[in-house]
C-alpha cells in the first residue's frame, strides 16, 4: 500500500471521526514546525506534512474508501467506482491541500470540530488565571490576600524574553495577513515542577510592516521559579521575492532589455503584489543608471496604509556580442542623422 496513514496517525483501521481528531490534534501540535528550533525544523516539517496529509485522507469518507481499497496511489486519480477494478481515468487537478491549510481548517472548526473552541477556552482560562480573574472561593480576608499577592508579583522580575523570527512574504506585508502560531512554553505546575503547556496565538500582520518589526505577547514565554513569565516576541523577517526587492517604502524591479529596446522603447507588463496587471510604456531612451519611477505603486506606509511608496524600475541593457560591418554602418548612419 505504500504510505500507511493509519500508522502515521497512530489509529486503527476502524477508528471513528472523534478518535481521528484527537490523535491528529495531539500529533499536529507536537510536530508543528513553529515549535521546533532551526536545527530540527526540517524533520518537524516533514513529520507535520505527513500527519496533515494522513488526516486529510482519513477524515474524508470518499478519500478514505479509495485509500482502503486501492492504496495511496489511487488518490492521485479519479476512480470510476469501487467495483471498476480501480481503473484510473485521468489525473486529478489540484491534488492535495497544503499541510498548513488542513491545520488552519481544523483549528477554525472544520467539520463542526469543537477542538478549536476548547483550545480558545484553555487560553482564556490561562489568561484569566494570570490576570487574577479565575474562579476562587472567597474565604475570610481573601481581598487582602489578593492585594498582598499583587504587591508581591509587582516586585518580581521577569524571566528572559524569547525572540523568534517570523518569515513573511512581500505579499503578506503588502496586503496584511493573519497567522495562527502554535507555541509551547515551560511553566511550573501546581507542585512547582516545570511542565510544558501549548497555546495558539493569533498574529495580525499589518500592511507596510518592515523587517525588524516586533510583535510582543506579554508573559507568554517561559516561567522560572520565583519569576514572572517572560515575554514572547516575534520579529518580522522578509522572504526574498522573485520580482520585487524592497527599499524602505519603495519597491524595485530590475528589467533586462536589449539595446534596440533601450533606444526605441518597450512596453513592460508587471503583476503587482495585490494581483493587479500593470502596463508601463517606456518611450524615453534608456541611458546608463536610468530609472522609471511610478508613484504610489510601492509598499504601504504602515502609519498610513492608504499612502504608498514608489515603484522604481531599473534597467540592465544587453549589448550584442558582435555586429557585422553592414549593421555598424546602418547604426552609424541612423545615429548620425539623429544627432
Amino acid at each position: 500500500m505504500g504510505v500507511d496513514y493509519y500508522k502515521i496517525l497512530k489509529v486503527s483501521r476502524t477508528s471513528g471521526e472523534e478518535e481521528l481528531k484527537r490523535s491528529y490534534k495531539k500529533l499536529a501540535m507536537r510536530w508543528h514546525p513553529d515549535k521546533h528550533p532551526s536545527g530540527t525544523q526540517e524533520l518537524a516539517e516533514a513529520k507535520f506534512k505527513q500527519i496533515c496529509e494522513a488526516y486529510d485522507v482519513l477524515s474524508d469518507p470518499t478519500k478514505r474508501q479509495i485509500y482502503d481499497l486501492y492504496g495511496e496511489d489511487a488518490l492521485k486519480y479519479d476512480v470510476s467506482s469501487p467495483s471498476g477494478a480501480g481503473a484510473a481515468t485521468r489525473r486529478r487537478d489540484g491534488g492535495r491541500r497544503e499541510a498548513e491549510d488542513i491545520f488552519d481548517d481544523f483549528l477554525n472548526g472544520f467539520g463542526d470540530d469543537g477542538d478549536y473552541n476548547e483550545i480558545n477556552h484553555k487560553i482564556k482560562k490561562d489568561n484569566d488565571n494570570v490576570n487574577g480573574k479565575g474562579n476562587s472561593k472567597k474565604i475570610g480576608n481573601n481581598n487582602n490576600n489578593n492585594n498582598n499577592n499583587n504587591k508581591a508579583d509587582s516586585k518580581k522580575s521577569k524571566a528572559a524574553a524569547i525572540e523568534n523570527k517570523l518569515g513573511c512574504t512581500l505579499e503578506e506585508l503588502y496586503k496584511g495577513s493573519k497567522r495562527k502560531m502554535v507555541i509551547s512554553r515551560i511553566v511550573p505546575d501546581d507542585s512547582g515542577k516545570p511542565s510544558t503547556v501549548e497555546e495558539v496565538l493569533a498574529i495580525d500582520i499589518k500592511p507596510g510592516w518592515k523587517r525588524g518589526t516586533k510583535i510582543t505577547f506579554p508573559e507568554k514565554g517561559n516561567q522560572e521559579p520565583g519569576l514572572l513569565p517572560g515575554d514572547l516576541i516575534f520579529v518580522i523577517d522578509e522572504k526574498p521575492h522573485a520580482t520585487f526587492k524592497r527599499d524602505g517604502n519603495d519597491l524595485i524591479v530590475n528589467k533586462k532589455i536589449s539595446l534596440v529596446e533601450a533606444l526605441t522603447g518597450k512596453t513592460l507588463n508587471l503583476t503587482t503584489l495585490d494581483g493587479r496587471n500593470l502596463t508601463i510604456e517606456v518611450s524615453d531612451v534608456v541611458k546608463p543608471d536610468h530609472e522609471v519611477v511610478i508613484s504610489g505603486e510601492g509598499m504601504p506606509i504602515s502609519k498610513d496604509p492608504k499612502t504608498k511608496g514608489n515603484l522604481r524600475i531599473k534597467f540592465d541593457v544587453k549589448f550584442p556580442s558582435r555586429l557585422s560591418a553592414d549593421q555598424k554602418a546602418d547604426i552609424k548612419r541612423a545615429l548620425t542623422r539623429s544627432s
